[in-house]
């Protein structure tokens, strides 16, 4: 299946450039290109592209103006191209899949390319679902029951809904966490603290919203402001009153409250 593409920039010798480079993208299909923010945004609701390729400095509306000005729509997945290094916070936060500096490297391109088809595939593959949950419940409503009541379990693109890196913004910069090394996140207010093996870092979100982007297989809360990573529980050791303590690869223990300790005794064996 083809990458509907969009290509944004003001400067027509920089479109001519990466159209060039993305020939060598047999999967990439540039649709339509613009110059300006509000051709983008005019481009961008008539075709519906899967992947726009945007830059940031434009007369009038600049790529994050295109970005707020399609809010009432679905968006495309979004690549910024600049030439100034000084947007890469603002990017990351626009929740784009990469930021590219001016020339376009074929290799960089490339990777951002496997990022972008790795992005589309969760997205279809959800899509995929959903429809079939739609077809079902409309012509056999008993299969669609059975289906939701073993959703938990047997879906399979569960998972794809979830996050694997989470962008986080801490003292001016943006450090991009694999989910896989958070060992617990634990809460204070409205901020949380990433732990890892090697480091702490601080998100500023609430621990009701950071379950949601979590996989439950892996990510339950333990405490009331305490969510850890099960697969990186080592050791379980009980304690008075019912509750019990996680020993954690790196050597952490965690204390398990007793109203959260059925919850764990049905991942950690």
């Amino acid at each position: 299946m083809s990458i509907r593409t969009i290509l944004v920039d003001d400067e027509p010798l920089a479109t001519q450039g990466l159209r060039l480079r993305l020939e060598a993208h047999d999967d990439v299909e540039v649709i339509a290109t613009a110059s300006n923010g509000r051709e983008a945004i005019r481009a961008i609701k008539t075709h519906k592209p899967d992947l726009v390729f945007l830059d940031i400095q434009m007369p009038g509306f600049d790529g994050f103006s295109v970005i707020q000005g399609l809010m009432e729509v679905e968006p495309p997945l979004f690549v910024f191209v600049t030439a100034f290094g000084d947007h890469a916070l603002r990017a990351f936060e626009a929740q784009a899949v990469d930021y590219l500096m001016k020339p376009v490297e074929e290799d960089r391109l490339a990777a951002t390319m496997e990022r972008v088809r790795q992005r589309l595939s969760e997205k279809r593959g959800a899509q995929e679902v959903e429809r079939l949950k739609e077809a079902l419940v409309e012509h056999a409503p008993e299969a669609a029951e059975e289906l939701a009541e073993g959703s938990g379990t047997t879906e399979p693109h569960a998972s794809n809904r979830f996050e694997k890196m989470i962008n986080i913004k801490d003292q001016g910069q943006i450090f991009r966490v694999d989910v896989d090394t958070i060992e617990r996140i634990d809460a204070a207010g409205d901020y949380m603290c990433i732990q890892t093996k090697d480091n702490t870092l601080i998100l500023r979100e609430t621990m009701k919203d950071l379950e949601k982007r979590l996989d439950p297989r892996r990510f339950q809360r333990v405490h009331r402001s305490t969510i850890v990573n099960l697969d990186l529980v080592r050791q379980v050791k009980p304690h008075t009153n019912g509750e019990c303590f996680l020993v954690l690869d790196s050597g952490a223990q965690v204390k398990v409250s007793r109203s959260y300790r059925d919850v764990v005794a049905r991942f950690v064996h």
